[in-house]
């Protein structure tokens, strides 16, 4: 019987897909614009261990690749991977061969990707391991996400680190009610028999968002947050109409990841989970807060913040993980360093580090990280004492500061 249902399920979503290609981006003839750090193998690697990675040449896994924006982002920031891309969507997957044909062609990169018609349960039909798992949006549509986020674990290589993307129930409530009144009209005795449930859902939500008053607090946070990309019938069936989700809260997200046997490596949006941003004015609140948890800590910033709890974004790794903090402040001297590849502006001296925040660099610090650009194809690359001896007044501090600005990537000296 409940095998009947996953299949069912899984069915049910393959029709969304299908109906509705996502993500409903537009196919280009030229490389996808900007970039984003998490997938970008160097920065994410120095964002989850504290250093540049060994090795470009990887294999990396698109787990629920839908369209293939993601995937093409993977081709272009990783030249030397090999990349398998899954989806359950035939539709979808279409679409995802064509985008990176179209983008990979001009860089000699479409060959280096394997596209596959799978479910993410049988992600052992692949052979061999992966050093970088990717799973943005898919994990919570399946109807045993544990089950999905062990089969892929079981693929992860030690060391590998895994990207995850799932929602949160907190930040998604008004979301979650419009599902449910959509949802109670389309199933209705007078409605159509014989509609496509997800075209008529669409259609559904449309009338309703529109009959409702603007005071109403469902078309308040749709209007807030929600409503350019919902222009877009692709992006509001996949919020409205979907017919599998499961939404998490810190205690439920933390069950799902012990269950993968993985360890936690942090979420991609630390900034988000810092308590003194809301606390900070208060130090008795905040001298309670030190008594908590990690987890109750997170448990606590969503609970005073839940509009910002729509999702979370975070990586997993496969043990042994490696991770250095730096504070050894001889191993700092001794590593190498490089720019971090995600900055957006080099070399002006106001530019974006991998958040796409600005960053406004003083002489001091321009000139060292012009220094370590030069260093990086220098034929005996010197250390950062060596690049601080050159530079007097700069110092470790100064460099521990670019590191928490994302602007360096660092290589341990053995």
């Amino acid at each position: 019987m409940e095998a009947q249902r996953t299949a069912q399920t899984l069915a049910a979503v393959q029709k969304l897909y299908d109906t509705y290609p996502f993500p409903p981006e537009p196919l280009l003839d030229e490389p996808p614009p900007g970039y984003n750090w998490r997938w970008n193998w160097q920065a994410a690697h120095q964002f989850c261990t504290g250093r540049k990675p060994e090795r470009a040449d990887i294999r990396i896994l698109d787990a629920g690749c839908g369209t293939g924006v993601g995937t093409e982002y993977l081709m272009h920031l990783n030249p030397e991977a090999k990349i398998t891309a899954i989806d359950l969507s035939s539709e979808a997957l279409g679409v995802a061969r064509e985008r990176c044909r179209r983008t990979g062609d001009r860089v000699r990169g479409g060959d280096r990707v394997e596209f596959r018609h799978l479910s993410l349960y049988d992600a052992q039909e692949i052979s061999g391991k992966f050093d970088w798992i990717n799973c943005v949006g898919v994990l919570h549509h399946l109807p045993d996400p544990v089950r999905g986020i062990q089969s892929l674990a079981a693929k992860l290589a030690p060391g590998g680190l895994m990207h995850i993307f799932v929602y949160g129930e907190l930040g998604r409530w008004e979301i979650q009610l419009m599902q449910r009144a959509i949802r109670l009209l389309r199933e209705s005795p007078t409605g159509p028999a014989d509609s496509n449930p997800y075209r008529d859902g669409v259609q559904i939500g449309r009338s309703l968002f529109a009959a409702l008053p603007e005071t109403n607090r469902l078309v308040r946070r749709e209007q807030e947050r929600w409503s350019m990309e919902n222009q877009r019938d692709e992006c509001f069936a996949d919020m409205y109409v979907h017919p599998q989700e499961v939404d998490y809260n810190i205690d439920t997200l933390f069950e799902l990841i012990e269950a993968s046997g993985l360890e936690f490596l942090g979420f991609s949006n630390p900034d988000y989970w810092q308590l003194d941003r809301l606390l900070g004015s208060n130090p008795e609140l905040m001298a309670r807060a030190e008594g908590l948890s990690d987890r109750q800590r997170y448990r606590l910033v969503e609970s005073l913040d839940p509009e910002g709890a729509t999702h979370y974004e975070f990586w997993l790794g496969c043990p042994p993980v490696n991770r250095l903090t730096w504070e050894d402040s001889s191993a700092l001297a001794a590593a190498l360093p490089s720019l971090n590849p995600c900055m957006d502006g080099w070399p002006s001296r106001c530019l974006f580090n991998q958040d796409y925040r600005i960053v406004s660099l003083d002489d001091a610090t321009f000139q060292f990280l012009s220094a370590v650009a030069a260093n990086e194809t220098a034929d005996q690359p010197q250390s950062i004492a060596q690049l601080l001896s050159q530079q007097p007044g700069f110092t470790l501090e100064n460099v521990r500061s670019l590191l928490d600005q994302r602007l360096l990537l660092l290589t341990p000296q053995r």
